[in-house]
């Protein structure tokens, strides 16, 4: 199926060229995948990855998975180390793990206090961050870290203006946990900074959130069609969704690759299976993203799970089967950090 690809992708990047068009760069694809399907998440239940890889009818060549600082019994919490066990098996699968790393605990409505960046940034939770560091070095291979995202919100705990966070401390956050990672040697991390779309320009600038281009690896965007529901902006496309935060990205952090961070459509208010098949034809024309993960959970009582519908399902694997959409050919990616954008091999 690869050297079919490769026959098929060879005319036409020559016809591109030859029209003064340039081709879509490749781009890594993949999904976060939640317990609906086995009841248990992947990369932990590799079971789960075999299910969405079967209506993709694609392998991925991104996996994406979670975790928060620790987790907490009323007052009693236990931290969480590094998951050595999920991102093994995504690397083994043929995928770049897409860990997103998060200064909260669990459960996501007890006291967040213990967490505030200004416990960050004073160094209360330096041993933890080291050991985990640590762990990331000797694990050795080469990950994206998605830390604290959708950080212009005001929905998560490591936001400023919420949990007693001030202006100013995300940024000094970010830089100081990206500072014990160098510190220890755990370059095999790349850095993924990455806002939530802010179409109504209502949410905190993007520019008193960004952490500096020494700190950040790739930018980064979630994004969804909410469709038709309570407090939602309504029916959106795919580039009523992204583009205007996705030019003001670009205007920030120009020369950085990016990422969708997490990406799907609800099936009410509009059609989702059309719904997705223009994403997929759009995403490669923002010559900057170079990566997507498909949000397959459970959420909210929103349908974003391709599942959701056989049609939705059957135009996911339509579209994705275009070559451009890389599959798990990364088992053997040994690179200092940053991660490089695909290649055509």
């Amino acid at each position: 199926m690869l050297a079919l690809a490769l026959v098929v992708a060879a005319p036409a990047a020559a016809k591109g060229r030859k029209q003064g068009h340039k081709p879509p760069a490749p781009l890594y694809w993949g999904a976060q995948i939640g317990d609906q399907l086995t009841g248990e998440a992947a990369p932990w239940d590799m079971n789960a990855l075999s299910i969405f890889q079967e209506t993709a009818q694609k392998p991925l060549s991104l996996i994406s998975f979670s975790a928060p600082f620790a987790e907490c019994s009323g007052s009693d919490c236990t931290f969480i180390n590094f998951p050595f066990t999920p991102i093994e098996n995504a690397r083994n699968y043929g995928a770049i793990p897409f860990f997103s790393w998060s200064s909260s605990s669990t459960p996501e409505d007890g006291p967040q206090r213990p967490w505030k960046l200004s416990n960050i940034i004073n160094g209360n939770l330096d041993p933890y961050i080291r050991n985990f560091a640590e762990s990331a070095k000797a694990w050795g291979h080469p990950f994206f870290l998605r830390f604290d995202w959708e950080m212009n919100g005001f929905w998560f705990p490591w936001s400023e203006g919420v949990n007693g966070n001030k202006k100013g401390e995300y940024v000094a956050a970010w830089r100081h946990v990206h500072d014990i990672f160098t510190s220890v040697g755990a370059t095999n991390a790349s850095w993924v900074w990455c806002p939530n779309v802010d179409f109504t320009r209502q949410l905190i600038p993007l520019n008193k959130v960004y952490p500096g281009k020494k700190y950040v690896d790739w930018t980064c965007l979630d994004g969804f069609n909410w469709g038709k529901r309570a407090d939602s902006a309504g029916w959106q496309s795919f580039n009523q969704v992204f583009h205007e935060t996705y030019k003001r990205v670009l205007k920030i952090a120009p020369n950085k690759p990016m990422l969708l961070g997490e990406v799907a459509s609800n099936e009410i208010g509009g059609s989702k299976p059309a719904w997705i098949k223009n994403m997929l034809h759009e995403v490669p024309r923002y010559r900057k993203i170079r990566g997507l993960v498909w949000f397959d959970v459970k959420d909210r009582n929103t349908h974003w799970p391709l599942e959701s519908s056989k049609a939705a399902a059957d135009a996911f694997a339509k579209g994705i089967q275009r070559s451009v959409y890389r599959p798990n050919e990364f088992a053997g990616l040994e690179t200092d950090s940053p991660i490089s954008p695909p290649s055509w091999p």
